[in-house]
């Protein structure tokens, strides 16, 4: 993942209910997050296993969460169908009929496990060259010989994992062609005095597949209650403030999960850029993590959107056994 998108996120463990079985993203998922919250135990990386709520506002919503839970429990993310009670007890304003219990969902703080990772790499004799663009790449004897700035670096594999510019790093290497489609998504957040309305992770039911989970509500493991994110295809790969929806926009799916809301209890938050090899038009992409199909001295790590935070760290095993293999 690239620095912009792995921190630019909600910060939620995912435990793997909403991708199709089958997939990387579902297997993927479901592995990286027992190997993050482990690994976030370990190294002292603010975390929790919190749960979360996926919350049906009408009785017509409860067959959907039942499809939903089946899909959870193949890909090995089990959920319970709770009461209006149960989401009383935990999230007392918050409406709803019925909801999933996800006891497995979590959150943890993004910049804090980058900035862990990067320290350990380092400790481990990682060289790490910040500054340094990939300005071009020539053929080597012993593989690709990269270009930046300051400096030519013979490499014998080249794993492309440079998010939003995976497909421009691609065509540069001589791999193989993909595009990644730039999808951005703006935040709002609740004003400090409200925060006290969400205690953990809500999230309505998603109404068909598609590109996101629509508005949600995530206190994070610093406090903030962020709302969001919405999804917007644009042009640019570094526009992260152009054309932002007013927070006039995010009262009324606020408002179905958090009916005492009004405009006066939101603020602008940030916003996120999400990779996906998924165009407008379809509604669901896998992760293309595989040897490259042109250039054997490239694997491909690209369209790292969600669950790309959860999945990380079983996303480099799996990368860690094609290095082997090519080795």
């Amino acid at each position: 993942m690239g620095h912009e998108t792995s921190t630019r996120n909600s910060g939620v463990i995912h435990a793997g209910i909403y991708y199709p079985a089958q997939t990387l993203k579902a297997a993927l998922c479901v592995e990286g997050r027992e190997r993050l919250y482990a690994f976030a135990a370990q190294h002292g990386v603010p975390h929790d296993r919190c749960g979360k709520l996926i919350v049906a506002a009408t009785a017509q919503e409860i067959p959907a969460l039942e499809r939903l839970a089946e899909r959870a429990g193949v890909n090995g993310a089990p959920v319970d169908l709770v009461d209006r009670a149960f989401i009383a007890a935990h999230e007392p304003h918050v409406a709803g009929v019925a909801a999933l219990w996800s006891h497995t969902t979590g959150r943890i703080e993004p910049e804090a496990y980058v900035r862990t990772l990067q320290r350990l790499a380092s400790a481990a004799g990682v060289h790490v060259l910040p500054a340094s663009p990939l300005i071009g790449a020539d053929p080597h004897p012993s593989g690709i010989a990269l270009r930046t700035p300051h400096e030519s670096i013979a490499a014998r594999l080249v794993i492309n994992a440079a998010g939003l510019w995976a497909d421009a790093v691609s065509a540069t290497l001589g791999g193989e062609a993909f595009t990644i489609y730039p999808c951005r998504g703006d935040y709002a957040e609740l004003a400090p005095s409200r925060r006290d309305m969400v205690n953990g992770l809500v999230y309505p039911v998603p109404h068909a597949p598609g590109h996101g989970l629509g508005v949600h509500l995530t206190r994070t493991t610093w406090g903030s209650v962020l709302l969001g994110p919405t999804i917007q295809y644009q042009d640019r790969k570094d526009d992260y403030e152009s054309n932002r929806l007013p927070l006039e926009a995010f009262v009324d799916e606020t408002r179905a999960l958090l009916p005492e809301v009004t405009l006066a209890d939101l603020q602008p938050a940030s916003s996120g850029i999400r990779a996906k090899l998924c165009p407008p038009t379809e509604a669901f992409a896998d992760f293309l993590i595989q040897r490259d199909t042109a250039n054997a001295h490239i694997v491909q790590v690209a369209g790292i959107d969600s669950p790309g935070l959860t999945s990380s760290l079983a996303i480099a095993a799996r990368v860690a056994a094609i290095v082997s293999d090519a080795a």
